[in-house]
């Protein structure tokens, strides 16, 4: 049993956590959703280096301060997950998680110093694990540190890995010349190469914007207390804290530029969603794009086969559907569903605080999660394992009647669009039309004609 200023509450026997860990237990059954391994993973390292900060600054007694940065690091290893029980839709500052993380990491102080735990001992989860801090500084601050090593050491890795598998086949695909298409029909000749080589640009772009998110997410609202001011905080404390999360993650780590900008308003984590949603999007591109090209085999485009990973039909015998895509879309649809979110958190913030944390953070690190695993599987399951059907490819750009798109400079474009009809009508190719009505001898037609040539730059 434990109390607080609205009453006594109980707790289960065994637990680190507290009387305010267990109201908001109480209040908060709404998802049974919990933050993740990487969130609670900050939360304990800005614990660790307020303490020890504050420690150095003779704000806290040096034996009470190494209990607390001791069990910190044990929250931080992973060694307490079981014991962060809030729901993520709870306080919109995250203050019960915050409160969650104090409570155990002051019970399993007391511990360290020799007190049983449920009984009440030295370190306090408010007075000493919670010094110069607000939960409106230090949530904020474990997203952005969790966010920016997610990025850094998961996404953008397994981005490059997709990268290079695409920059991989588009030079592996470099002579296999097919049909262009454009708005679904048929255009003028390109190579599979040229459309691997634009999907490898579409990531590496993406990349690009991923990685300018970093900036904004290394600043750190730490420091800014309850409204940005720094109340109850010693005056380098939030500088001090970020020189030592700096080491401990090996992130380029800085203090808010302004703290009220830190805590009032979540622009960064809109901003780092944004570039998470315009990846998925160009996923979805990607992925649509195989799933067309490998349709089939018999009845469809069937340019290219994609890797068997499974059976594809309970009823439908030897049939393989493009799994991997298929996956990767449904995760590509729910990044963007997050950000819808993440985006709607942002507009959230009133007057000095941003009142819907645990959402934005929920969904800024599934989305980075899930971006991570999709580019990895996409590429090593999928992407990897493509084989291109050369002649199919060749034979549908010999018959797309786009083909007559060259003759524009030369016969002009009515009577291209009449060779180009007539393809469409008859069968036949378009150098085979402009044989038998003999505009070109067949020399000119082969230099001027051929599929291949035209997925290059020409004079008119």
């Amino acid at each position: 049993m434990e109390r607080d200023f609205l009453g006594e509450v109980e707790i289960p026997a065994g637990s680190y956590y507290g009387v305010e860990t267990q109201r908001a237990v109480d209040n908060f059954r709404m998802s049974g959703l919990r933050f993740g391994r990487e969130f609670i993973r900050a939360l304990g390292r800005i614990k660790k280096a307020a303490a020890e900060t504050n420690v150095d600054l003779g704000l806290l007694d040096p034996k009470l301060g190494l209990a607390i940065a001791r069990a910190s690091s044990e929250v931080a290893e992973g060694e307490y997950d079981d014991q962060f029980v809030v729901d993520i839709f709870q306080s919109g500052s995250g203050t019960s998680t915050n409160m969650n993380a104090n409570e155990v990491i002051a019970n399993r102080a007391n511990e360290i110093l020799g007190t049983p735990l449920g009984q009440k001992g030295a370190a306090h989860p408010n007075d000493h694990v919670n010094m110069g801090q607000s939960s409106n500084d230090v949530i904020p601050t474990a997203i952005h540190v969790a966010a920016l090593g997610m990025i850094e050491r998961h996404l953008i890795p397994a981005m490059e890995v997709l990268r290079d598998s695409l920059a991989k086949k588009a030079t592996e695909f470099a002579d296999v010349v097919k049909a262009g298409r454009t708005h679904l029909q048929d255009a003028t000749p390109i190579t599979l190469g040229q459309e691997f080589g634009g999907y490898a640009s579409q990531i590496e772009h993406g990349i690009r914007r991923v990685a300018s998110s970093k900036v904004s997410l290394s600043e750190l609202a730490i420091g800014g207390t309850a409204v940005g001011t720094g109340i109850n905080a010693h005056p380098s404390f939030g500088r001090d804290v970020v020189k030592r999360l700096r080491t401990a993650t090996g992130l380029d780590l800085r203090e808010a530029e302004n703290h009220f900008e830190g805590q009032a308003a979540q622009d960064s984590l809109v901003e780092a969603s944004g570039a998470l949603k315009v990846v998925a999007v160009g996923l979805l591109k990607i992925c649509n794009d195989l799933r067309l090209m490998s349709s089939g085999p018999a009845t469809g485009l069937n340019e290219i086969n994609l890797p068997a990973v499974q059976p594809g039909s309970s009823m439908m015998p030897g049939k393989v559907n493009p799994v991997i895509p298929e996956a990767v879309c449904q995760a590509a649809a729910q990044v963007i569903g997050n950000d819808l979110a993440v985006t709607i958190g942002g507009f959230n913030s009133s007057l000095d605080l941003n009142t819907m944390m645990p959402l934005m953070a929920h969904n800024l690190l599934t989305s980075i999660s899930l971006l991570a695993n999709s580019a990895q599987i996409l590429a090593k399951k999928c992407i990897d394992g493509i084989t291109a059907n050369v002649d199919v490819c060749r034979r549908n750009a010999e018959l797309s009647p786009a083909i007559a798109t060259r003759l524009n400079p030369i016969i002009g474009y009515e009577k291209a669009t009449e060779i180009a009809r007539e393809s469409v009508k008859t069968g036949k190719t378009v150098r085979e039309i402009v044989l038998e009505r003999k505009l070109m001898t067949p020399d000119e037609a082969e230099r001027i004609l051929d599929p291949k040539k035209l997925t290059r730059h020409s004079e008119p």
